[in-house]
């Protein structure tokens, strides 16, 4: 009786790339453990459609191509490299955690990406020293994959990334809150708040504030609030976006004050914003305190919003935010539609009220 499975295995060596595509095809679905080695070597075929065929063969068998395939992260060739790290980034179980620790420090892009998914997949503690580092990778998707895993781990990795708060090297700080941030495990809002009362890294501090407005937890309101009211400038934005995360209507005289603290009149004969480096001093906190107002939706800012829509300063931002009021921002926006002659403030005030559901001719004006 013929041994389909020798014959293809066979076929991987013939002459015609489209044979041995069709043969990589096969074994795959024929699932014979057999076929595993075969299929490894094919990895390096010369021909692009014969590794995919039996890059997805590999895919296929699984569990019993899992251990050959942790090999080959080591593998000389590069395309084996990235090909194992892919297949295992959908099949991985602990038994390759070790070979993927080291895959994803590789200096290749794809290898660490793919290992990094992996890596959430089997969801070991053990992987979040790798994963933290990976958190500042140069590659957004590796990231992004680091920071799936992280939230994949879960629970479990939370202890080891609080200890890691108190590393001495601010970066392995940093990655550690950043991590934080994606997790938002209300344990960690005391460590954190320590974090930006005591840290000697003003980047890390900036990103524990921002942490804390992940997490939401109102326990960090009063922190925030007092490093607004010392004025402490390397955290006045992040706090003030942490406010508007947590939606804490104890920051809403706060913010109404920010607002209106713009100097208008010292704008009236100044250059454009992209020549003139005072607009970015004093227009990015005020930005950031109208769009915290939007997102608390507490309705004693609407009278501000609608006073910051008559500013070419704030408009743009002032207008969105009136859009998270709903009901209760329509009539002030139609009053001021109605009394207003600057066509550019009525195109504004239009959007608003359009994102609201208005449509004109449905009230009088």
């Amino acid at each position: 009786m013929a041994d389909s499975v020798a014959e293809h295995i066979s076929a991987l060596d013939d002459e015609d790339w489209g044979v041995r595509e069709d043969a990589a095809v096969a074994l795959g679905r024929l699932g014979d453990p057999r076929s595993v080695q075969p299929l490894i070597r094919a990895l390096r075929d010369s021909d692009r459609a014969v590794r995919e065929a039996a890059t997805s063969a590999l895919r296929a068998l699984g569990e019993p191509a899992m251990l050959s395939l942790g090999f080959c992260l080591q593998d000389t060739n590069l395309q084996v490299q990235e090909s194992a790290a892919c297949i295992l980034a959908t099949i991985a179980d602990e038994r390759v955690l070790d070979p993927l620790l080291s895959a994803a420090l590789s200096p290749n892009w794809i290898v660490r990406m793919s290992a990094a998914k992996a890596l959430g997949r089997i969801q070991r503690p053990q992987a979040i020293d790798t994963l933290t580092l990976l958190l500042q990778d140069k590659v957004p998707g590796v990231r992004e994959e680091a920071g799936r895993a992280i939230q994949a781990i879960g629970d479990a990795s939370v202890p080891k990334l609080l200890d890691l708060l108190h590393d001495q090297n601010w970066r392995v700080r940093l990655r550690a809150v950043e991590a934080l941030a994606l997790l938002k495990p209300q344990e960690a809002v005391g460590p954190l708040m320590t974090v930006v009362l005591k840290d000697s890294d003003t980047a890390v501090r900036q990103d524990a504030v921002r942490a804390l407005g992940q997490i939401g937890d109102t326990r960090a309101i009063p922190l925030l609030l007092s490093s607004l009211a010392l004025n402490t400038p390397s955290l006045k934005l992040p706090a003030i976006e942490a406010l508007g995360q947590i939606r804490s209507t104890e920051a809403i005289p706060t913010l109404i004050a920010l607002v209106n603290s713009l100097p208008t009149e010292a704008y009236e004969d100044r250059m454009e914003g992209c020549t003139d480096p005072k607009y970015k001093e004093d227009l990015p906190p005020l930005e950031a305190a109208i769009k915290a107002l939007g997102r608390i939706r507490d309705p004693r800012a609407i009278p501000v919003l609608i006073q910051a829509l008559q500013s070419t300063l704030l408009r743009s931002e002032a207008a969105e935010a009136l859009t998270q009021f709903g009901q209760d921002a329509m009539n002030p926006l139609l009053k001021l539609l109605k009394t207003t002659k600057n066509d550019n403030l009525r195109r504004h005030v239009l959007e608003s009220l359009s994102h609201l559901g208005w449509r004109p001719g449905q009230i009088r004006l």
